[in-house]
């Protein structure tokens, strides 16, 4: 809907169309967010688990659950923000470049959700020398939270789209 204007000031429908327009997006970001942490929260737990199986010790279902919702809220003080802020970032650049690829979109919001949480972790052993996440410290783990922020990426855009299909 394009926004009409009289002598420079917007119409009541211009400014409700675009609160409208900064709600769809700001809603599928918080759900891309979400997705996000909880995928790669979630493979960081099972993660652990899996080593402590390989050790030999039993980790029975109720466990592996509670563990793994023990995390997701643990995490979320430190690393929820940081996937939260990457994620905008991320997804401000491949809007960008899909003014110019936009046959490109669901592939570049993919990749950018996955370079969000690879670099969280890159740029925190950069900074600081540590990786705080144990799941990061190996190549397969690092890939698997690219994949968790490419899991978000995804889900951002097909919200996008699914809100701008109702809208036609």
């Amino acid at each position: 809907m394009l926004a009409l204007q009289f002598e420079g000031k917007q119409t009541m429908d211009s400014r409700v169309s675009t609160i409208y327009f900064l709600a769809r997006r700001l809603g599928a970001w918080l759900l891309a967010v979400a997705t996000a942490y909880l995928l790669a929260s979630v493979t960081a737990t099972q993660s652990v688990v899996r080593k402590l199986t390989a050790m030999g010790l039993e980790v029975p279902a109720a466990d592996r659950l509670a563990m793994t919702l023990q995390d997701i809220l643990g995490m979320a003080n430190m690393f929820l923000p940081m996937v939260a802020f990457a994620l905008l970032l991320a997804f401000m650049t491949a809007a960008l470049l899909c003014r110019w690829l936009a046959s490109w979109r669901l592939p570049l919001y993919a990749l950018a959700g996955a370079t969000a949480l690879v670099m969280i972790h890159v740029i925190l052993h950069l900074a600081f020398g540590l990786t705080p996440i144990a799941i990061a410290r190996t190549g397969g783990g690092l890939a698997l939270q690219g994949l968790a922020g490419a899991a978000g990426g995804i889900c951002y855009i097909l919200l996008i789209r699914r809100q701008a299909s109702a809208e036609w």
